[in-house]
């Protein structure tokens, strides 16, 4: 059947089957085999190869995006080959991409579209390239001794230019060439920033502690999470945690120090969790600078009270609830009951709130009831209706 090639559309991606034996370790003079990556375009052929010591998941995902930056544009579709790399299930009825390609994907703005499993004949132009590349480019590179990638690159740059430069059939000038004139004009423009390729953890389901280990730290998530799986990625400076499905869920700096293990947003916690660590994260000078807003008596009244502890410690339970059985109360109410209990020297929790009771109701009594009771009026019924 023949196909017609659309300009721009597709990149083909495989692996090279052949390894050829090329990577010289210095120190013992063992040689190692290498993998050579290769990509191609549908309309010019032009074809980009690299050589990895292994095919594992960060090197392919760099071999493409080198490749897309060697071609100077995106195209709509990349034909990776089924590899469990890019791909984790391609069936008949389902296709399921590796996350890291479907970040891959987004950050591109293309469509990863592998051809049907153990179908060569999907992707022809990079097998065809495949061929040529195992029965000349490698078979000429056997038996050099290269002690580094550079080399090997340089190596297999100088070969694979003479293929490059064969004519297209049909089509005058080089692969480059036809390249430019064809497939570039219908390749979209590569973003402004760079692919920044990161290290995948996955995690079957989230702790109930709602924190994900990685690199010796821990990393908070929403505590509504726990028990789902979740994909953790990081960068040099940055992770971030997504859900099964691999949307992001939040983001984290990340750390580098010791200390602290545990990099908890605040956000993320249970309620009583976050409680409890306001709670512990006070100080004196914290419960000082809120008694301030009240007035003087009340900021000498806290004063009084943390000195009267034989740790300042000790008496941070006792500032919290001098100070929140006054959040709601007009703070000429609060200063007053301060006042009486610094002149009397009864700077404690009990008898301070004894005291602000007495005042509240003096208040009120010299106002006339409550502010806030209801007036009389025959359509409220009133308690005494449902005894």
């Amino acid at each position: 059947m023949p196909v017609e090639r659309i300009p721009g559309e597709k990149m083909y991606i495989d692996w090279v089957g052949d390894k050829p034996e090329l990577l010289v370790v210095p120190s013992t003079g063992e040689i190692l085999p290498v993998h050579v990556f290769t990509t191609t375009l549908g309309v010019s052929s032009l074809v980009y190869a690299e050589i990895f010591p292994d095919e594992k998941l960060p090197n392919f995902i760099a071999g493409t995006v080198h490749a897309i930056h060697f071609y100077g544009g995106v195209t709509k579709y990349l034909v990776p080959d089924n590899c469990r790399t890019a791909v984790k299930k391609h069936s008949k009825d389902e296709l399921i991409l590796n996350s890291a390609y479907q970040d891959l994907e987004d950050f591109y703005d293309t469509i990863v579209l592998p051809p049907p499993p153990r179908k060569p004949k999907g992707k022809p132009t990079v097998e065809s390239h495949v061929r040529y590349l195992e029965t000349h480019l490698l078979e000429k590179t056997q038996g050099r001794g290269i002690h580094h990638s550079g080399g090997i690159k340089r190596c297999h740059t100088k070969d694979n230019s003479r293929h490059q430069s064969a004519t297209v059939p049909k089509k005058v000038g080089s692969r480059q060439d036809v390249c430019e004139k064809y497939d570039k004009p219908h390749m979209k423009p590569l973003p402004g920033e760079n692919y920044t390729v990161c290290d995948y953890k996955y995690f079957l389901q989230i702790p109930d502690n709602y924190h994900l280990d990685y690199d010796g730290h821990y990393y908070s998530v929403l505590y509504t999470y726990r028990g789902q799986p979740a994909i953790l990625k990081a960068t040099l400076t940055e992770i971030r945690i997504c859900d099964g499905n691999n949307r992001l869920i939040c983001k984290h700096r990340r750390s580098y120090k010791e200390f602290p293990l545990y990099i908890t947003d605040d956000s993320h916690m249970k309620p009583e969790h976050r409680y409890f660590k306001e709670v512990n994260a006070k100080d004196g000078a914290y419960y000082r600078r809120w008694a301030s807003v009240y007035g003087r008596y009340m900021s000498e009244l806290v004063d009084t009270v943390l000195k009267s502890a034989r740790h300042e410690e000790q008496a941070y339970n006792s500032c919290s609830g001098i100070l929140h059985s006054c959040k709601e109360l007009p703070h000429g109410l609060v200063e007053e009951a301060a006042r009486k209990c610094v002149e009397m020297h009864a700077c404690k929790y009990t008898y301070f709130k004894k005291v602000l009771s007495t005042v509240v109701n003096d208040h009120r009594s010299a106002s006339g009831g409550k502010p806030s009771s209801l007036p009389n009026h025959e359509n409220i019924r009133g308690r005494d209706f449902y005894k």
